[in-house]
């Protein structure tokens, strides 16, 4: 099974190199963050076309999430639980042959000095205790998306620019390890432990061409999942594309 997960940066905007890359790389499980639009919204009409049932969790102008998998759903979860005060679609589950893939995209959190980062650390907590009960099924987890996590200075290309960062600070860092501490293989920098790799540039044209990346789209995997991963790759060429968006797409293999 191969899976996925790429923070669009607004679906309706980056339809046509969203289709593209779905057609060269033909994920069986795909997670999009940041699609900017309502469930009514979102073009999933396109994606249907191309073969692909799907799950979404949309929201006007910011944030939203989905999941398109080419297998029927056998369970779709939306929001993640512990604030039903929380109107930020954030976050879609889905079961898939077996197979239970979270789409998330973590709060960025800046500027640190206001609510946004207390907002964020809160939600990694909220996350942080959803994956714990989620652990106790013993069973193929994957969560996957834009968690605006630097994890540490290797996975950025300039990381004394980041210090007082919201993705970078030392409380943002301790929360997603203990995230990865319940149990998870981050599946990336498991299998690719040396320098260089991102999964973000910046629209600045200097930072694609100097590699100026920082790597915060991750795949955590249960030991179920782990268990089977064979590969992972990043679709770094994307951003090389017309009308990019400023991440790219993250894959994991997991075997039959």
């Amino acid at each position: 099974m191969l899976i996925a997960t790429w923070n669009v940066n607004s679906a309706k905007a980056r339809l046509e190199t969203i289709v593209a890359w779905l057609k060269e790389a033909s994920p069986d499980v795909a997670c999009f963050q940041e699609l900017k639009c309502e469930d009514h919204a979102f073009p999933r009409q396109t994606f249907e076309d191309l073969g692909y049932n799907v799950a979404v969790h949309g929201q006007k102008t910011y944030n939203g999430v989905a999941v398109l998998s080419k297998l029927p759903f056998d369970e779709v979860k939306t929001r993640l639980p512990g604030d039903d005060g929380d109107e930020q679609a954030r976050y879609v589950e889905a079961v898939v042959s077996g197979v239970r893939v979270a789409s998330i995209y973590l709060p960025n959190g800046n500027p640190v000095a206001s609510e946004k980062y207390a907002y964020k650390l809160a939600w990694m907590d909220r996350l942080i205790a959803h994956a714990d009960g989620l652990l106790k099924f013993e069973e193929p987890l994957v969560l996957a998306g834009d968690y605006n996590v630097i994890p540490q200075p290797i996975d950025a290309k300039n990381p004394q620019v980041w210090v007082n960062d919201a993705l970078f600070l030392p409380p943002t860092r301790t929360k997603f390890r203990e995230l990865i501490n319940l149990g998870f293989t981050e599946a990336v920098r498991t299998l690719n432990p040396e320098p260089g790799i991102y999964t973000f540039w910046d629209y600045q044209d200097i930072a694609r061409r100097r590699d100026n990346g920082i790597r915060i789209d991750h795949l955590l995997l249960s030991p179920q999942a782990a268990d089977r991963l064979t590969s992972t790759r990043i679709d770094k060429h994307v951003r090389a594309w017309e009308k990019p968006s400023d991440h790219v797409p993250v894959l994991v293999e997991l075997a039959a």
